[in-house]
């Protein structure tokens, strides 16, 4: 066990590393691992799987910190998730059934309704790779990112339906009880408001996921990973959600690391199961298409549309469990590799685009048509930073202090550009001029008038996003002053030979801003 563990441990580091070199995602490096293990004769070692298990509860539990629930009753939201599960169950039953005209045995003995079962399983997208997606290009709080992640959860929502109906298990008739996680979010909300920081705040995170979470849905008949998100949506606009989310992310993203591992590790299949499922991987594409021309029905501009698409455009890991649920003698054992097979594929696939896909958005520039500005979604037309002096992308602490200083300090007229609604919302509250939209978005900067803009500081949390729109900017034409904010080292070094005039690392400022305040408060204003 020992050499095996350490076998999965340093592949995984070599897959992520090698992933990292070649621009790809990392969970790419560890697929790959999980694969050249399987071919090596590794297996999966005890407690993989519960740890793999663990970094799903706690993505949900993330997941459902962001959630507004009035994301999942807008219409680019439901009436997506909705259309493009019954279409993709049919394009996907439709597909099953030429196999089975053609011979494929595996295809044909099921009939029917084994089609539509399978194709059911196939309409899901994987919760875990497209938030993993969408958190590599920074836009997990943009209009396209919370999108995708309320087609997400009615997608979940959806598979926890067809389960309880095709296993017969109802939930206990005492789940009428979780009612009661309403009131009681008052007192979490409390608890999250007096607990400490560090290891503290992300224990607490972890146990909310696992218990009131995850075990205590699960005892009650419902399936333990809803109530890891039902949980973690009781605790969002929790002034310190954000807080708790953050420190999270790197156990989740550890813990995920057994997840994609173990998925290469699966068994390996037959010629023919290995045929079936590269031939159902061909659907992607039409996935993506159908997502992207759905969403911009719904008012999204092109690139968000395709994007958001993107994003959405794998198959599931509920897929395998929708197939594993399935009436007994419906659906043979092969299927089972079949489905894992793609899933594994699509989460490779799903990852290639990068995080610059703008060749894509290109492609199909003629299908679909941006809108003109008054037909296009609110949260999703060009912004208009006209009148200003300054514009500051990115309004979180360091975006919403240096506004203030701009402003107050040196009588500038500024605005600022944010991507989250509640930050956007709260802001505005206390008087801040602000725009909503992704300043990395190049349709965002095409045509715009730079005239009287002498000023643009790029304060947003994600290095990638800050490179992107200085790129923007400078290919768009705009010669004033660039200025950046980095959290590290190397990041600084790279915005500025991009192209930025100046900038700091997001320490020494604060060092610098200490200081300051330290020599004011001891000798006053003198």
């Amino acid at each position: 066990m020992v050499d095996d563990t350490s076998a999965i441990l340093l592949a995984a580091l070599v897959g992520g590393l090698l992933a990292s070199v070649i621009r790809l995602p990392p969970l790419v490096g560890f697929l790959a691992a999980g694969f050249v293990l399987h071919a090596a004769g590794v297996q999966p070692v005890p407690g993989m799987a519960t740890v793999a298990e663990l970094g799903v509860t706690v993505l949900l539990f993330g997941i459902g910190l962001k959630i507004d629930v009035r994301t999942l009753v807008r219409r680019e939201v439901w009436l997506t998730a909705s259309v493009h599960m019954a279409a993709t169950t049919l394009v996907a039953a439709g597909a099953l059934a030429l196999l089975a005209l053609m011979g494929v045995a595996l295809a044909r003995d099921g009939g029917v309704t084994s089609w539509f079962v399978v194709g059911f399983a196939l309409a899901f997208s994987s919760t875990v790779v497209a938030v993993k997606v969408l958190e590599d290009r920074g836009a997990s709080r943009s209009l396209g990112g919370r999108t995708a992640i309320g087609i997400l959860v009615l997608q979940d929502l959806a598979a926890v339906v067809f389960m309880a109906v095709a296993e017969g298990r109802t939930p206990s008739p005492w789940a009428v009880l979780l009612l009661l996680l309403l009131p009681g979010s008052l007192l979490l909300r409390r608890t999250l408001s007096a607990i400490g920081h560090g290891e503290l705040m992300a224990l607490f995170g972890v146990v909310l996921a696992l218990v009131p979470g995850y075990a205590l849905f699960d005892a009650l008949g419902i399936k333990g990973d809803i109530g890891a998100l039902v949980v973690g949506m009781l605790l969002a606009g929790h002034p310190r959600a954000g807080e708790l989310s953050k420190s999270l992310f790197e156990l989740k993203d550890l813990l995920l690391v057994a997840f994609f591992v173990s998925i290469g590790l699966a068994d390996a299949p037959s010629p023919v199961e290995l045929g079936v499922a590269l031939a159902l991987v061909l659907l992607l594409p039409l996935k993506a298409v159908g997502f992207a021309v759905l969403l911009w029905a719904c008012r999204l501009r092109r690139r968000t549309s395709v994007l958001t698409g993107l994003s959405l455009a794998n198959f599931s890991e509920f897929g395998l469990i929708v197939v594993v649920a399935a009436p007994a003698g419906l659906l043979s054992d092969d299927w089972v590799t079949v489905i894992a097979t793609a899933v594994a594929v699509s989460f490779v696939l799903s990852a290639l685009p990068g995080r610059h896909p703008e060749y894509l958005v290109r492609w199909l520039r003629a299908v679909l048509p941006n809108r003109p500005f008054e037909e296009t979604h609110p949260e999703n037309r060009p912004l208009d930073v006209s009148g200003a002096d300054a514009v500051v992308l990115g309004m979180g602490r360091v975006g919403a202090a240096a506004y203030r200083r701009l402003e107050g300090e040196y009588g500038l007229r500024v605005i600022g550009v944010e991507t989250s609604r509640d930050r956007y919302d709260q802001l505005r509250a206390e008087g801040l001029t602000l725009v909503q939209g992704d300043a990395t978005d190049p349709d965002l900067w095409v045509e715009r008038d730079f005239s009287g803009l002498s000023m643009v500081v790029l304060a947003m949390p994600f290095h990638g996003n800050n490179l992107d729109a200085l790129a923007q900017l400078r290919s768009a034409g705009f010669d004033g002053t660039v200025a950046v904010v980095a959290q590290y080292d190397d990041h600084l070094h790279e915005a500025l030979d991009s192209g930025a005039e100046t900038g700091i690392q997001l320490y020494d400022g604060a060092g610098a801003e200490l200081a300051d305040r330290a020599y004011t408060a001891a000798h006053g204003d003198a």
